[in-house]
């Protein structure tokens, strides 16, 4: 029997669909047809079910917290099945133990490699014969020729060691550096964990960065010279190209043609310069690019763009979504020119195609590896009516994506006048555009997809030396701090990780790997920071918090808080995906790094002065002044609790009253007003809803009914 390993309950039924098949209790049955003559069955992995075991399954020693025990590095690492998966995993097993082949269909990429090969370690199944399927497409007919076409599983099975590699050293790096540097925190007086990543950590660091900027940035005041000049066709602006730091500079450059008081001057045409330029078409999509377009359009957080996109790749109409390509082959530009019409309807557009040849700017099978660029599949829904809108809005853009491959450049005419006053020359940019070319698939895209320097005004039509009338102003302003990052800049950010090193030689490694992190990767790491409460994200703009920025001081300067370290992790991760080096050499590595760690903070722990951070810190959890007038309410995790309670105070609340959780901004009423507002979703004991008012008397909380 074939056992067909998918990597979760809806890739499986996607894999089975082509085939007569019928269900079963954790598989599906394939009945014998031209691809399965025998038959197969289809089962499931449930994300990761098997994990690397805690410090305190090797050692009950290693529960506990100690600077001592550091650092915490296993003889021989071991794995387990997650607990909360047991049931499937045993379904798994039993199937597996069956097989007289295995094909791994799990997602072709290194971390779905790790998925299929631990399962089939711990059910004990290694040696039984492994095919690969690698399709990056779930259509029916990718998944049939995938089938027909399946790899030996000798070939993928370096990305199982690479994988390996890399999560035992996260585990290594990620527990004793963060114990490490929480250990030391808390004897300067903190409470919390600090969660320390050689990815995460140099991403908070170049946030953290950037916000240092802008608290640091000092406003200076500019002033610009600006003309509004009247000729025989119309009007237009002029500006002087350089800024000053005061009027008295400014009317020193212009002197004596223009003279402070003087608003009203005779002037020229010196030169009118009309340019044609063009603007190409987008690349096609890898999943970062789409992350930061839909960021920039719709504010979508990247990890709800990777959340839709991975739906819409399970339901067969878009190809594999963690792809870092931005090429499609031959094949795939065939399908697309096939389907060209169907996709302009799907989306409301009509167009004639400019070429159906394709052009190696998208369709270049040198730069597609294991994946292709993200593109629709040839299954295309008759409607996208029963799409959620964030679905539509994501197809939209995929689509768009693909088409604007068959339509020609955006051309227009860029128009340059220069006016002089004396020997005093005003610049004035203006434009009128050709053709709409690719931004035709944009025209009613409420957001718009011009960019800054393409936003000129229709200018008048004038000759070199024409007479003009110039009315000149100063306009003045101030200089303006950097902005905080958006989501979809941090995207970004990752990805270009590379143009914030010095170092060429790191430069270099960081950009052929890419940069921090993988398309797989870079949003749950945004999503990773913002649950341990580093980060915070408001209005789409991401700032670094008090706990953050204590973690950033703690790790500056050493190797954690750079991103050279993943650019060298990921290309010696690479070349074990490629058989060129071995994952246990990477291993010892990360073991002679946790020492190295260890002394450096040991060293640098001392100077390091976070009191300004430990009451900002302790200000940002307060919800409330406590009742009791002593002290203040805070969050205790499982219930809100007074800072004073040492001295006495026995204020609390818990979360949870009759089946209702209360909020921080409920128990904030409460204590400050006396009563609350109405409160819908309370249980009474016989199991019935009702709702309430709460007071609070003598430091207990009571029901008012009106």
């Amino acid at each position: 029997m074939i056992i067909v390993l998918a990597e979760k309950p809806d890739q499986a039924r996607k894999l089975a669909a082509p085939f007569p098949h019928t269900k079963g209790k954790g598989f599906l049955l394939i009945n014998s047809c031209k691809e399965f003559p025998s038959g197969a069955k289809v089962t499931w992995a449930i994300g990761h079910l098997v994990e690397l075991k805690n410090p305190d399954e090797y050692n009950e020693a290693w529960k506990k917290w100690s600077l001592d025990s550091l650092p915490i590095i296993p003889e021989r690492f071991e794995y387990k099945v997650s607990k909360d998966k047991a049931a499937q995993f045993k379904i798994v097993k039993d199937l597996l133990k069956e097989a007289d082949q295995i094909i791994i269909a799990t997602d072709p990429a290194r971390e779905g490699e790790n998925i299929a090969r631990l399962l089939i370690m711990m059910a004990g199944c290694s040696n039984k014969p492994i095919k690969r399927l690698w399709t990056s497409s779930l259509t029916e007919n990718a998944i049939r020729k995938g089938f027909a076409e399946v790899r030996d599983g000798s070939t993928t099975i370096n990305l199982f060691y690479e994988a390996q590699a890399r999560q035992i050293s996260d585990w290594l790096i990620g527990l004793n550096a963060s114990r490490l540097y929480t250990l030391h925190l808390q004897r300067k007086g903190f409470k919390e964990v600090f969660s320390v990543g050689r990815v995460q950590t140099p991403v908070l660091t170049l946030i953290y960065n950037r916000q240092c900027e802008i608290k640091n940035f000092k406003s200076e005041p500019f002033f610009e010279l600006m003309a509004e000049f009247t000729v025989a066709t119309g009007k237009y602006t002029g500006k002087l190209r350089d800024r000053y730091p005061s009027k008295e500079k400014l009317y020193e450059a212009v002197k004596p043609y223009i003279e402070p008081g003087k608003a009203t001057y005779n002037g020229v045409v010196k030169l009118v310069e009309v340019n044609e330029k063009r603007t190409q078409p987008p690349t096609l999509y890898n999943l970062s690019g789409l992350q930061a377009a839909m960021n920039k359009k719709k504010k979508y957080s990247p990890t709800d763009v990777l959340t839709t996109v991975q739906s819409l790749y399970e339901k067969g109409y878009v190809s594999y979504p963690r792809s870092d390509s931005q090429h499609i082959t031959a094949e795939e530009f065939a399908y697309l020119k096939q389907n060209l019409s169907n996709y302009q309807q799907l989306i409301g557009v009509s167009f004639q195609a400019h070429s159906l040849e394709p052009s190696k700017r998208y369709v270049n099978p040198d730069k597609v590896s294991d994946h292709y660029a993200i593109i629709p599949t040839e299954k295309i829904p008759a409607s996208t009516a029963d799409f959620t809108e964030m679905e539509k809005s994501t197809y939209d853009e995929i689509i768009k994506s693909a088409l604007g491959m068959f339509l020609p450049d955006y051309t227009y005419e860029e128009t340059v006048i220069t006016t002089a006053i004396g020997e005093v020359d005003f610049l004035t940019k203006g434009k009128t555009e050709k053709s709409i070319g690719w931004k035709l698939l944009y025209r009613n895209d409420p957001e718009g997809t011009d960019d800054e320097e393409e936003q000129q005004s229709t200018l008048p039509r004038v000759n070199q030396a024409d007479p003009t009338n110039g009315i000149v102003s100063v306009k003045d302003g101030m200089t303006q701090p950097p902005k905080p990052y958006t989501q979809g800049q941090l995207i970004t950010l990752m990805t270009n990780a590379g143009r914030h090193v010095e170092d060429k030689e790191m430069r270099d490694a960081l950009n052929e790997s890419e940069g921090l992190g993988t398309e797989a990767t870079r949003s749950s790491i945004i999503e990773t920071l913002m649950q341990r409460e580093f980060i915070l994200v408001k209005k789409n703009q991401v700032y670094v918090t008090p706990k953050g920025e204590v973690l950033c001081e703690a790790v500056k300067g050493t190797i954690l808080s750079k991103p050279e370290m993943t650019a060298q992790w990921e290309i010696f991760l690479k070349e074990i995906g490629r058989g060129n080096k071995k994952s246990s050499a990477f291993v010892e590595n990360t073991k002679k790094l946790c020492h190295k760690l260890l002394e450096q903070a040991s060293a640098d722990m001392g100077n390091l002065n976070v009191e300004a951070q430990i009451a900002a810190t302790e200000e940002a959890e307060q919800i409330c002044k406590c009742p009791c007038g002593n002290g203040h309410i805070t969050d205790k995790g499982k219930f809100y609790g007074c800072t004073a309670y040492k001295e006495g105070c026995k204020v609390s609340f818990h979360k949870e009253l009759l089946g209702k959780k209360l909020t921080p901004t409920q128990i904030k009423t409460l204590c400050e007003k006396g009563k609350t507002g109405k409160i819908k979703g309370f249980t009474s004991k016989n199991k019935k809803k009702f709702e309430a008012a709460l007071s609070l008397k003598d430091g207990k909380i009571e029901f008012i009914f009106s």
